[in-house]
């Protein structure tokens, strides 16, 4: 069977009338941490939308195979049971559920089975000691009334009860304090422990990746990649930034 989870090629997404990604290329294999940056405006959350089916985004050509299957043909509920999952920049409040119940309703969607409220707290106790989350916070609404750093967390929660095959983590770090990031990357840490996963960041910035182990970054301009690499790549942009790849001064190795 192969090792390969997810293969994008040539894809061209709009958004109303504006094209965003203009023949975006993309493979990622079981175990493997891929990081994708860019500027603002590039179309990295682009791909992340249009990946995981948000009717806002149109794909107009290219093709997405996840797990040997063609994502186009699944609807938005169907990718994520397929195990698919995207924690978003901007997580949305839900009055009326609590972030324990949230969780194990879309676990029993995920896995389709039944699952024993004991076993549940169990395991949710666990992550969320990893996350240095007060247990309480397993009662509270989803997201209403959480810092924005709490919200982070809450989506690192799911990410690590949910366990999905391919994770999708969009600007996780973004406007979260120091403490806040190397919370959210002990999380991300205890999920790369999964071999049989991979895992897709998104970013603009460095913070969240000084501790975790990255295989490939993918430098992302005007809806291409314009350049590959390994872990090094995030040192150089760190250290330069966008520019020279704005200018269109680097090729996709």
């Amino acid at each position: 069977m192969s090792d390969i989870l997810l293969s994008v090629k040539d894809l061209h997404v709009r958004v109303e009338d504006k094209e965003i990604l203009k023949g975006f290329n993309l493979e990622v294999k079981k175990g493997e941490t891929h990081v994708i940056m860019g500027p603002n405006g590039a179309g990295k959350s682009t791909f992340g939308n249009a990946l995981m089916g948000n009717p806002a985004y149109e794909v107009t050509s290219g093709e997405m195979m996840f797990n040997g299957k063609n994502v186009l043909d699944l609807a938005v509920n169907e990718r994520a049971s397929e195990g698919l999952f995207m924690s978003f920049q901007n997580p949305l409040e839900v009055p009326g559920i609590s972030l324990s119940n949230f969780i194990r309703t879309a676990l029993e969607q995920r896995t389709g089975k039944r699952i024993r409220l004991w076993d549940f707290r169990k395991e949710m106790k666990k992550a969320l000691a990893v996350l240095q989350m007060d247990q309480s916070y397993a009662d509270r609404d989803l997201n209403v009334g959480f810092s924005g750093g709490e919200k982070k967390k809450a989506e690192i929660l799911q990410l690590l009860m949910l366990k999905p095959t391919l994770a999708i983590l969009d600007e996780t770090d973004s406007g979260l304090d120091v403490d806040a990031v190397r919370t959210v990357s002990a999380g991300i840490e205890h999920f790369q422990k999964d071999k049989d996963s991979a895992l897709i960041i998104i970013t603009h910035s460095t913070g969240i990746l000084s501790s975790l182990h990255v295989d490939h970054t993918h430098i992302l301009v005007d809806g291409q990649i314009v350049a590959n690499g390994d872990a090094s790549l995030v040192d150089e942009i760190n250290q330069n930034g966008f520019a020279a790849y704005d200018k269109g001064e680097a090729e996709a190795e």
